[in-house]
């Protein structure tokens, strides 16, 4: 069985989204919605602001109640049929977030087991045949084929495969021919 490798961040889970809602309800801005849906946060605020964002994702809780992405539930639980699925998420920056983390993968993809969840730094130690993320610095550096899930930091992005949604996802893995 072939395995797949999922990240969580913004792509299992809708952290950007939360993160546009902290900055739209809690801080002094003029930035438009559609601004920060279209750009990396690290590109649009002043550093101050980036400092706070960094503080308030490792409170204890932040990861807790973020939105699962647009059906990654059910397209996930799909995949499991026919492929090996890990959930690989990089929390070592925010080690708060190592029970949130956890404890949302167990709310909403309790069919994957605790065993194939991978807490870890740097991808490159994922012996995966996919791995799917948003970031493609854990692409690159990856040995199976890597596949980019577009969200506003990586819009320009084009040495990888991209998906935007999981219902290409599932087209891509689950709609072969």
């Amino acid at each position: 069985m072939l395995r797949l490798t999922l990240d969580m961040d913004d792509v299992l889970a809708d952290t950007h989204e939360k993160l546009i809602n902290i900055v739209l309800n809690d801080f002094n801005t003029t930035l438009t919605l559609k601004q920060l849906q279209s750009s990396a946060l690290r590109d649009l605020l002043h550093p101050k602001q980036l400092t706070k964002i960094h503080r308030i994702i490792n409170e204890p809780g932040f990861f807790a109640d973020i939105p699962v992405k647009d059906d990654a539930i059910e397209t996930v639980y799909e995949l499991s049929k026919y492929y090996e699925i890990f959930v690989a998420t990089a929390c070592m920056e925010f080690p708060n977030s190592f029970r949130d983390k956890f404890d949302w993968l167990k709310k909403h993809f309790n069919f994957i087991p605790w065993t194939n969840i991978v807490f870890c730094g740097y991808k490159s130690i994922i012996n995966s045949d996919y791995l799917i993320d948003d970031h493609v610095r854990n692409l690159a550096a990856f040995k199976g084929e890597g596949i980019l899930f577009t969200a506003p930091h990586n819009l320009r992005e084009t040495s990888f495969k991209r998906v935007s949604s999981w219902k290409e996802v599932s087209e891509l893995f689950l709609h072969r021919s």
